[in-house]
């Protein structure tokens, strides 16, 4: 059922490692039937990179990198995909009914899973902002990279040039699909070369990369809640993360968290 009403929660700056775990329990709650489907957009602090809940191997030296005197924390997605440099970007979420689903156990899935289905607000906000944006293609090579933003799959956004913008992976479980993904807007040169080597940056020149960082965030977000409301026909409600949202988030994680008795209290939307 179509559900007319989704929560909006505002930014959040905080470790990577507590992103996920807000993407997870929204996602959890969705499942249980406690929250409505769910769009937010945020930042890192410190700087991370995450990696693809199915990468096993990465460099050693990424261990000990730094950026502005704070170690780089390396996180894993429950999403799947290459590394994912977060740094000079804006990372989206996005959970809602699983567009591939339904049609009972037998039903034929696409090979690219609902992505076109979510992935059309992004264009359209994008493209009210001057950025044309248009579905990758597969390539070979893709999982002999790290690098998430070296190569296109058609899960992915990508500009006009082929330089790639938008990457973009899912969590489906349970008829509902959690998708995340990043938007490359000013990474640092330095650091992306010191982290990936030369490739994979976006070297666009478009006018509205040239804005300062958090300029363009603000814009960004703006376009695609916006957006968002159109493409998917529903009200998007700004609603904060409770108190209590936060103490059963940081149950899953913070392993030392001391937790309270669960309960089934869903969403005020």
């Amino acid at each position: 059922m179509h559900n007319p009403l989704w929560r909006l929660i505002p930014p959040i700056q905080v470790n990577g490692s507590l992103q996920m775990a807000v993407d997870l329990w929204l996602l959890d709650q969705y499942v249980s039937g406690n929250h409505p489907p769910v769009l937010r957009f945020y930042t890192w602090e410190p700087v991370a990179i995450s990696l693809g809940y199915h990468q096993r191997r990465s460099p050693q030296r990424w261990e000990n990198l730094s950026w502005d005197g704070m170690p780089i924390e390396l996180v894993r997605r429950p999403t799947g995909g290459r590394a994912v440099l977060h740094q000079g970007d804006l990372t989206y979420m996005v959970v809602m009914s699983d567009p591939d689903a339904g049609g009972g156990t037998g039903a034929k899935r696409s090979a690219m899973p609902g992505y076109e289905a979510i992935c059309e607000f992004l264009i359209a906000g994008w493209r009210s902002l001057g950025v044309e944006l248009q579905y990758g293609q597969a390539r070979r090579g893709y999982h002999q990279t790290a690098n998430c933003f070296a190569t296109a799959t058609g899960a992915d956004l990508v500009l006009p040039s082929g330089e790639k913008f938008i990457g973009s992976a899912q969590l489906r479980r349970n008829g509902a699909v959690l998708q995340q993904g990043s938007m490359q807007l000013n990474p640092s040169p330095e650091l992306f070369s010191e982290v990936f080597g030369t490739e994979g940056r976006v070297h666009s020149g478009l006018p509205v990369l040239s804005l300062p960082l958090e300029v363009i965030r603000e814009r960004a977000i703006a376009s695609l809640v916006e957006s968002a409301s159109r493409c998917f026909g529903v009200q998007l409600i700004p609603q904060p993360l409770s108190e209590r949202e936060w103490e059963k988030i940081n149950c899953l994680g913070n392993p030392n968290w001391v937790c309270g008795e669960d309960s089934q209290e869903g969403s005020e939307l």
